[in-house]
This record gives C-alpha cells, structure tokens and sequence, in this order.
C-alpha cells in the first residue's frame, strides 16, 4: 500500500461518527485551536517537555476542555487515551517548514521528525489540517465532500457503461478468435480509469465516516460485477513468469501512463510499438468460463491448462470435457451449454 494511501486508513479514526472527529468538531467550533499527536512512539516522547500527564480515557468532552490549555495533547496510537495535555513539543528546528505560524509549523515538523499523525487546528482560519510524514491533508467539511463523492459516482457510472461496452466487444472478439492486442490494452485502460475512480470514491466514503454509507451502497453496487474483470482479462493475455508483479505494475501506473497503450502492452508481456498493437492474441478462457455458474476457478485452471485457450476449449468435445480433472460429463454439458449460450448472448448485446 502506497503511503498516501496508508494515511487515508488512517483517517477513519478521524471521521464522522468517531469520538475523536466529535472532539475536533468541538474545538473548531469554540475557535480555540488545538495541537493533537497520535501516538506513543519513543520518538514522539523524545519531543514532549513538560505538561501534565494523565493517561485517561478519551472522551470528546476532555479533548475540548484540554484544548483550551495553550500546549498540545498526545493520544495513544490507537486515540483512545490522552496521555500527555498541555505539553510543549520540541522538534528539531533544523527540518524545513513551509508553513505559517508557531502551531502549524510545529505540527509538520513533528511529523516529519516521528511519522506519526499530527493535527493542528487553526484558530484563526477554522480549519483542520492533517500532518504525517510529508503528507498533509485539510479535512473539508462534510457537505463539501459528499458533494464530491456524489460526483465521482456519477463520473464512475459513466465510464463503468463503456468499460462493459468494451468488455462485451471483447468477448465477442474471442468467440470469433479475432482478438488484437489493441482490443485488449483499451480493456485494461478502461479497467483500471474505473478502478482508479472507484478507489477515489473510497478514499472519500472513509472522510465521510458514518455519514457516507449511501455513498459506499452505490459503489458497492456499481462495482458488483465489475471488480475482477480487468485482472481476468490480464491474466487471459499475459505472457511471462510473474502475473503478479506485472498486474502490479499496470495497477501502479497513473493516469498519463495509461492513456499510453504502449505502456500497458509492456506490461502485459508485450512490446510497445504499434506494430506490437496489432498483432493477433488469443484468450486462455478464464474470465469467459468464470461466466460459467457453479464452475470453480481450480476447474477452469484445469481446462486452461489442458486446452491453453478458449477456442479450444469450445471445440473440445463433451468427452474431451470430461477427461479434464474436476469435470464429469455433466459438467462437461453443462460447460459446452454455458459456452453456447454465452456466445449467444454476446453477439446480440455487442449489436444493441
């Protein structure tokens, strides 16, 4: 997991619907401004001089009253005990700040110095902000960030529609083995903008805390039968050893990156010329036969490792079928069926 979105996790302690966002809310609300570190780390206690220490529960009432004090409070890791209130922290005034004033700078330095989460807010511009490391995040408001989310959904719906267009095309190309490598790096480019927009919707489902479960109902629902897609798809066309570390490296591209279907051929095994793009490929058959109902996946290994590819194992005849380990002669039928109807089913929707 990348830092960024390592912190993100981490700002669920800090969402709505959590005693510590109620605490926070507090103190922005009272406009007395506040110093918080979470954590308990030797090197955030190397930094703490002086204060009280009070080793108590966390309750959002205390967190308010303390904040009045001019110093700061250290929570546990968890923020479930306030350690320390009314503290001066002492970073090492050599590591840059870009910030302005005492409070904020303080803040960036610590985190810098301890990587741990440290939260300054501001009493003169009301605002939260969100230390750790390098990363530095403001907390918007709820109604801003739903707004946000709202349209993102809607950003998702509109490129979910021509993903699973692109993914139908797809399908009716494998059935008639007429398949390029272009086809399939625009699915894996399709694939991954909607998987990028769904994880910014997430991001934005964990700010929101417990005023964001109709946002995740709606992801959730739009991204039911979409999720594995793009690494089925991967995983029919790839070549070389390691599936997964190439699968990791598509999922790390960022957006410039896959604009480049060059880039995403390399990926897959390939090379990344145009001429590279138009070469014919043909599918292993796992995100078809995972179409299949009641067909497992270490079955369609099987039979992908028995026929290589899909059009194979549409001309396999019910005893070939059989012969594979795993599959009866009623799965066998019930294969050939599936295959049938699907590509049915394909061609129709792929001339709607």
């Amino acid at each position: 997991m990348r830092e960024d979105d390592m912190v993100y996790e981490h700002l669920e302690m800090l969402a709505p619907g959590t005693q510590l966002y109620e605490g926070l809310d507090s103190i922005l609300k009272a406009r007395t401004g506040g110093l918080i570190v979470i954590g308990d780390t030797p090197e955030v206690l190397e930094l703490v001089n002086g204060g009280f220490h009070i080793d108590s529960e966390m309750h959002p009432g205390s967190l308010y009253e303390l904040a009045k004090m001019d110093g700061a409070i250290v929570l546990s890791s968890d923020a479930k005990r306030i350690l320390y209130a009314n503290t001066q922290l002492v970073p090492d005034s050599m590591i840059p700040s870009f910030e302005t004033g005492t409070r904020h700078k303080t803040a960036e330095r610590v985190a810098k110095q301890t990587g741990q989460i440290v939260i300054s807010i501001s009493q003169r511009r009301n605002i939260i902000t969100i230390y750790r490391g390098n990363w530095k995040y403001i907390i918007r408001e709820v109604s801003v960030i739903l707004a946000k989310a709202n349209q993102a959904l809607s950003t998702l719906e509109k490129y979910r529609s021509v993903f699973q267009q692109s993914l139908t095309n797809l399908s009716a190309l494998e059935f008639e083995d007429l398949v390029t490598l272009t086809d399939v790096t625009t699915v894996l480019q399709r694939s991954q903008m909607v998987n990028k927009i769904a994880w910014e919707i997430e991001r934005y489902v964990i700010q929101l805390g417990s005023e964001g479960r109709l946002v995740r109902m709606q992801l959730e629902e739009l991204m039911a039968d979409t999720k594995d897609e793009g690494l089925l798809v991967f995983k029919d066309y790839h070549v070389g050893s390691n599936l997964n570390e190439s699968w990791s490296q598509l999922e790390e591209m960022d957006s410039d990156d896959l604009l480049n279907l060059g880039s995403i051929s390399k990926a897959l095994g390939f090379g990344g010329s145009m001429t590279s793009l138009e070469q014919a490929v043909a599918s292993r058959g796992y995100r078809v036969l995972a179409k299949i109902p009641r067909l497992p996946m270490p079955v369609i290994e099987n039979l992908v490792k028995t026929f290589d590819d899909l059009s194979t194992v549409m001309d396999a005849t019910i005893e070939e079928l059989d012969d594979v380990e795993g599959i009866g002669e009623v799965r066998a039928k019930a294969i050939k069926e599936g295959l049938r109807r699907l590509r049915e089913q394909v061609l129709v929707d792929s001339h709607i």
